[in-house]
Formats: C-alpha cells, structure tokens, sequence
C-alpha cells in the first residue's frame, strides 16, 4: 500500500463495484466537490433511485386510492415480499425465516416476549457491556417486567483489564461457567463502539451446545458483511435498515426466526392481525392462527413510503453481492488502518484503533482514539468535510462503505487529519 493520489486512484480504477457509487447522493461541501462519507454506520446515503419509487408509490396513491393494495405498480398488500429474497441472501436464511417490519428495540421486545423466557433459576441475560445502549434498556427493562432484578440478571461481559474487545473464549467461558442460570444470550454480531466483528458462529454453536437460546443484534452486520444465521443454528435476530442496508432515516427495519419455531403456535407472542394467516385473514376471524414463517411476528400492514426507498437499495445489494461487497470493504478498511498508521508516524501523535485488526473480527468501521485532544480533532476534519461520527468518550467512528466509498476518500482524508492534528494535537502528550 501507499499514501498517494496515483496509488489510490488505481485502486478506484481496478475497482469492480466503482460504478455502485454514481448510484448514490453524495452530500456536498462547500462550494466544490462532495464530502467524504464515513458513516454509513449510523445513517447511509440516499440511493438516487429512492426518489423516483417514493414518487411512483405517490402517483399511484393519487389514481388509485385503497385500489393501491392491489393494483399499484407494486401492490401494497404483499408489498414486504418484495424484500424477503434479498434480506434472506444478506442473512444467510431461509426466505420463510426473514420478513421487513417494525422498528430495531420494538421488533427486539416483541422477539423477547418469545425466546426470552425466564424460570426461577434460570433467569440471566447474557450480553456485551459496551452494547448499544438501547439495547440494554430493552434487555433490562424486559428483566423487569418478568419480575426480575436487573441489577443482577444482566450478566454484562468486560473486555479484559487494559484491552477494549471481547475475545471468544471467554464468552464461552462466562456461557459454561452460569449456564444453569441463563435463560438467553443476546450480543451484538457487530459492536457499535469498537467495531468488533463476534465470532458468531462459534459463539451460537458453543451456546446451544449448552442448550441456550441465542439471539443476535445485527444492526451493525447487516450488509456489512456476510452472515449464515439458519446454519448457524441462531434463535433470531433483528436489525435496522438505515445504516449499511441505506433505508434512510428511521426505515423499515426486520426479523430472522428460525424454522424450527415457525410451527410452534403456542410459542408466545404479541400478536397482530398482519402476522394472521393469509388464506382467512381478511375473513376477520376471531382466533388468531400465526403465518407458518418470520411473518407471524408482523403486526400491522406495512409502511409503504417508508420502505421504498430500501427497495431501491436492497436492488443494488442484489446486484453488487454481499461477498463481492465483502471482499472491497476489508479493502477499504485495510487501507484507511494504513492511512492512520502513515499519519502518525508523520506527526508523531500515536493513534489507537481500537477495532481488532484480523480481518475476521471486524466489519467496515474504524474506531479511532487519540491520546488527547479527540473531540477538537472530530471537529477540525468535519469543518474540512469529513463526515464522520464522535462517540463518547474519546472514539472517533469511520467506515468506509464499499457501495459509494472510494480509495481516493481514504486518501484525502488522511491530508485532512494530517493537517487538523498539526492544528489541534499537542505533540508532546
């Protein structure tokens, strides 16, 4: 690798997904040029298609009223359906196993009402202590509300003293340790802090091994990078759709359930009409008989114009390839480890990324710490237009998205954070 214009616009050049990138909004700076985007992390950027699909849905709600649920160009009526192949293909799932609904912590409770099911002695909650923080409240509050304590039946797993990453092992040390007391494992596939990739596999297999339910967060791994959750043999899982999956804002998000709960009607649930069988549901029955798939979870109709705009994203994921997407984004990330490295050795300062470097262990994103100074280094490169994102304490979240992102932002930006460290970091701390 190497830090200059040449070397990273031939990357850009041999690049086979370059032209996904003229696909997308890229927000401008200034009078010039665009920004540099580093967070499709936390919201990712407008497919220029979304505009016309929310258009189209617009005009046929215009000429067609309610005869839109079954005669608009999509119809509204089955209009989830249109997801179920590609977020199937992005979960490693059956197209029974996945469905487009809810919102990420609603479809997790809704989830929780079903696999987390405590008794008197196993009643514990397995998750990171550095989880989202929704997540956490959604865990404790559901501790809660099953008359539990959760002060202490949320077992938080800590990095070791001095490291800021899990490491495998000793999840599934804690798993066998208190086995007799746990009655679900939930974890982040993706850490949102650190950007740590778990090793998912290993850690479901070693779970049920125990007979343990295991439900994963994968709000951070969904489109990230590439997941096998039915062999896996995972419970459920639920994400979002605004970060690398580029729903836009508050979008759409979904469930896995595998299927071997998907004939279980007795399992519990909160229920809603959406989730009813199809053949009878417009007979407006009385009893509730769940759809024999994901779908069952579903509880209302869905939100037609917030899910086109995922349409028009979901559409290019279908044509780039998850593992295609993979292979650039361990490249981009690769390449932005090295910029960082580059410029600290130029300027002295020591910067800390705290997101594991095996390739195995983490997604996309970067997290950067500075010894000092953080917080008034984010702001000098988002006043140069980096768009990236500050964590608290001292984090500085990046990731270069295969979809839009280029080698050549890689490069620019590392001319941007030379120049706002010599600004703003005092060399000799």
């Amino acid at each position: 690798m190497d830090f200059s214009l040449k070397y990273a616009q031939e990357r850009d050049s041999a690049d086979p997904l370059k032209e996904f990138r003229s696909a997308f909004h890229i927000p401008p700076h200034g009078n010039n040029g665009s920004c540099i985007y580093f967070t499709g992390n936390s919201l990712g950027l407008q497919p220029k298609k979304a505009k016309e699909y929310i258009l189209e849905e617009l005009e046929d709600w215009a000429a067609l009223g309610v005869e839109g649920h079954t005669q608009a160009r999509r119809p509204w009526m089955p209009y989830h359906e249109n997801f179920t192949q590609t977020l199937a293909q992005l979960t490693g799932a059956k197209s029974s196993e996945v469905v487009a609904m809810g919102t990420l912590t609603a479809n997790l409770h809704f989830l929780l009402v079903s696999f987390y099911r405590p008794s008197t002695h196993k009643r514990k909650i397995v998750c990171e202590a550095k989880a989202f923080p929704s997540d956490q409240y959604a865990l404790k509050s559901q501790i809660a509300f099953h008359g539990g304590n959760p002060e202490t039946d949320l077992i938080e797993l800590h990095p070791r003293p001095g490291e800021h990453c899990l490491r495998t092992e000793d999840i599934i040390e804690t798993l066998q340790a208190r086995q007799d007391e746990i009655a679900l494992v939930m974890l982040s596939g993706v850490n949102y802090y650190t950007g740590q990739l778990f090793d998912m596999a290993k850690i479901t297999s070693a779970a049920k091994k125990l007979g343990l339910v295991v439900g994963w967060d994968i709000a951070h791994a969904m489109g990230n990078v590439p997941l096998q959750l039915h062999d896996w043999g995972v419970d459920f899982a639920a994400w979002c759709s605004y970060k690398y999956l580029n729903g836009g804002p508050g979008c759409v998000s979904g469930i896995f359930v595998h299927e071997r709960y998907h004939k279980q009607n007795d399992l519990p649930r909160f229920a809603g009409w959406w989730g009813h069988d199809k053949e009878n549901r417009f007979a407006m029955p009385d009893t509730f008989v769940p759809i024999a798939s994901a779908e069952a979870w579903q509880h209302s109709n869905p939100p037609i114009l917030g899910m086109t705009a995922l349409l028009a994203s979901l559409e290019l994921f279908e044509k780039a390839g998850i593992e295609n997407l993979r292979i650039k984004g361990l490249e981009l990330h690769a390449y932005l480890r090295f910029v960082i490295n580059e410029i600290s050795q130029r300027t002295g300062v020591p910067m800390q990324i705290i997101t594991p470097e095996n390739e195995q262990a983490h997604g996309c994103q970067v997290s950067l710490v500075l010894p000092s100074n953080g917080k008034a280094l984010f702001d000098a490169i988002t006043e140069k237009g980096v768009i990236a994102d500050w964590r608290e304490p001292d984090v500085i979240r990046m990731a270069p998205v295969p979809l839009y992102n280029s080698f050549e932002d890689i490069y620019t930006f590392g001319h941007i954070l030379e120049k706002a460290i010599e600004k703003t970091v005092n060399r000799h701390v």
